[in-house]
């Protein structure tokens, strides 16, 4: 089995639904409502393009080969100029997750979705649910939309699949779905690399040399007695060394990191399982239960079992973002309108 690095673990519950390629010739002025809810959406652009509007007035340009994930939920629109959704302009919407709708493109006016013209604006579309509480500390080190423009070949590849995928009979929406999934990991990855700063600590760990090493061994056996000794033993290098680099790095110090990565994944045990506490805490690397119950009531305000009666809501004043997640606010490498 692989080790489970931390982008793959905080990925693992959520998933593409009714995913859809659409095929639109536009009208201006236009404008195109994603309607889900969707805890992400991820938009590319093939062909054609416009500014996406989040409803925070958040602008950002999309281009043939850029692709967008905005974090949900909330509609927000695709539009030909700013100024559209001011005036008297042609509607459209793309709902992925509507039953109704087929999980596709609704005609909101005459509007000619499936057009293969070369004037044609071509988007793939994918919507994304989550399962329990593990993907939160993912969404707390993403901005409210970000931008990644992809490579010309890429694309065409992308919309070639996406394409064949839809033409399909059995099993058609499940192929597209998976292939959105993937995307989506891709995407987020490719920002995170060029992010730099703005990445969050445990993505920029994985990628320093010394740490790396620490660090995937501390998140594929999670529940070992972990010291910082131990970890600078996997790094090859002194305890010392260590510590001040991966205090530098990542912005707390190796063990703090390691209790609260603990705590996280205590709470998306704790609300999305049935699993007792002394096997909670024996599963995030504590000895028994009265430990796991005393430091997860020190860093979360609550016991173990009044968090999990609550519905895994932190108490307040203990709304706790996990070890440097993150500042992001703005999306890379997209360019702003106006």
């Amino acid at each position: 089995m692989l080790p489970m690095d931390p982008l793959s673990s905080l990925l693992s519950g959520i998933r593409a639904e009714g995913s859809v390629v659409s095929h639109a010739v536009l009208t201006v002025p236009w404008a195109v409502r994603f309607a889900d809810d969707a805890l992400l959406t991820m938009i590319s652009v093939m062909r054609g393009g416009g500014v996406l509007a989040l409803p925070d007035g958040t602008e950002r340009t999309m281009g043939a080969g850029h692709t967008a994930v905005v974090r949900g939920p909330g509609p927000f629109h695709l539009v030909d100029h700013p100024a559209t959704l001011h005036g008297s302009h042609v509607a459209y919407e793309i709902s992925c997750f509507s039953e109704s709708a087929g999980c596709g493109a609704q005609e909101l006016g005459g509007i000619r979705w499936g057009a293969e013209s070369e004037e044609a604006t071509v988007l793939i579309v994918g919507a994304y649910r989550a399962s329990g509480h593990r993907h939160e500390r993912l969404l707390r080190a993403l901005p409210a939309v970000l931008v990644v423009e992809e490579d010309a070949e890429v694309c065409a590849w992308l919309e070639t699949a996406a394409a064949d995928a839809a033409r399909l009979s059995a099993g058609s929406q499940a192929m597209m779905d998976r292939l959105l999934d993937w995307a989506l990991v891709c995407t987020l990855r490719t920002w995170f690399d060029k992010a730099g700063a703005d990445a969050p600590s445990w993505y920029r760990g994985l990628a320093d040399p010394v740490l790396a090493p620490a660090l995937k061994s501390f998140h594929d056996r999670p529940a070992e007695p972990w010291t910082v000794a131990a970890l600078a033993a996997r790094a090859g290098v002194s305890r010392a060394l260590f510590a001040k680099r991966f205090t530098h790095l990542m912005g707390c110090p190796p063990l703090s990191y390691v209790t609260e990565c603990r705590m996280d994944e205590a709470e998306a045990l704790l609300s999305d399982t049935d699993l007792g506490i002394a096997q909670i805490a024996r599963s995030v690397g504590y000895a028994d239960a009265f430990g796991f119950s005393a430091a997860f009531k020190r860093h979360r305000g609550r016991s173990p079992s009044t968090y999990r009666a609550a519905g895994g809501r932190p108490a307040l004043g203990h709304a706790f973002s996990g070890p440097s997640d993150g500042g992001s606010t703005g999306s890379f490498p997209g360019r702003r309108s106006g």
